[in-house]
């Protein structure tokens, strides 16, 4: 019998099946206010009617200048809450729950006048992205902002919360500002967010979890080691998530790297190359994993929940190609799937 499309629970999120829809920027704001327009709407909403379980929200900033680009969405206003409960709405007429990853871009934040980050070490980048193969010099954050920028997480969960979310997912990976400040390699500070480097995680966690109703799920999505040279290793993000899940961490969706080039270490390019850190995750830590990462093969990612290695299972570049990639999976690996009635004749 199929798991993928078998229901799960989380907390007091009941999903239909255990197809998650990976946050993916869309670079697509229309101007530069962060408000979700239009081709937002219709990306995750078709998604829904394409049989996904969760969708998460692409990246979605705290701050204008947190933005990877000017293009990115944003949540620090409560001007930008009716536009996302028109989407949350609209994703639940089809039977499937809906998330928002919040988060700020740090030194990656390319638009930004003045990058800010854990520390003053800019981001490496290929030299065909860069003139000097670095972005901006980023400006370390003081004592009293890394603390304003807690409250500003907090803001932001509140809105996505009024905004009908089912779920928040926090961005801990790839290099952005939750992961600078836990990375060795890039936290180089002297007060006490660089002498505990999940110090900053635990408090958005504490934060973000304050606003939150109880029975709703808190999840970060986290990269289980660096491929810079030098950068930390698995060991290393499992002692951290063990702090965060502490702090109120209910999933986490296990990704890699994002932080710079790699350097000697390179990350593979087969299909499901990050499922053993999503299995290392759920053994050290005993709670829901997300695995994610070349995951499109119906069989593969069928083969992923199955085996027990992850509780669910996200795609990314697979739901770009195919809005309907639930629904096929699910035809592919229980060979019986259940469209929407207007498309009975193609889909069943």
């Amino acid at each position: 019998m199929a798991i993928l499309p078998a229901p799960f629970t989380i907390k007091g999120l009941e999903l239909k099946n255990r197809i998650v829809m990976a946050p993916m920027c869309q670079y697509s704001v229309d101007t530069e206010d962060g408000m979700p327009n239009d081709w937002h709407f219709v990306h995750y909403v078709s998604r829904a009617i394409g049989g996904t379980g969760l969708i998460i929200v692409e990246m979605t900033d705290v701050d204008p200048d947190g933005r990877i680009t000017n293009g990115d969405l944003g949540l620090w206003s409560d001007d930008h809450v009716p536009g996302y409960k028109r989407i949350v709405d609209e994703v639940h007429k089809y039977g499937a729950k809906i998330g928002i990853q919040i988060a700020h871009a740090g030194r990656k934040a390319e638009d930004a006048e003045q990058p800010v980050g854990a520390s003053d070490i800019p981001v490496e980048v290929l030299p065909e992205e860069s003139i000097n193969g670095k972005l901006k010099l980023p400006r370390a954050l003081t004592t009293e902002e890394v603390k304003e920028l807690v409250i500003q997480f907090k803001d932001a969960a509140r809105r996505a919360v009024e905004a009908g979310f089912d779920t928040i997912e926090l961005h801990g990976a790839h290099g952005y500002l939750l992961h600078q400040f836990m990375s060795p390699s890039i936290n180089n500070r002297q007060d006490e967010y660089g002498a505990d480097l999940a110090r900053f995680g635990v408090e958005v966690t504490r934060a973000v979890k304050s606003v939150m109703p109880a029975n709703m799920p808190l999840i970060m999505r986290m990269s289980a080691i660096e491929y810079i040279d030098g950068g930390y290793k698995i060991e290393h993000a499992i002692e951290m998530a063990k702090r965060f899940k502490e702090a109120g961490v209910d999933v986490f969706h296990v990704s890699s790297g994002g932080e710079a080039p790699p350097g000697k270490l390179r990350p593979a390019n087969h299909p499901a190359y990050q499922v053993p850190f999503a299995r290392a995750f759920k053994k050290a830590l005993n709670v829901p994993v997300i695995a994610v990462g070349k995951l499109s093969d119906p069989q593969v990612a069928e083969a992923t929940i199955a085996n027990g290695d992850a509780d669910l299972v996200a795609v990314a570049r697979g739901m770009l190609n195919d809005p309907y990639w639930g629904l096929h999976a699910i035809k592919a690996v229980s060979r019986t799937v259940t469209p929407p009635i207007q498309y009975n004749r193609g889909i069943r």
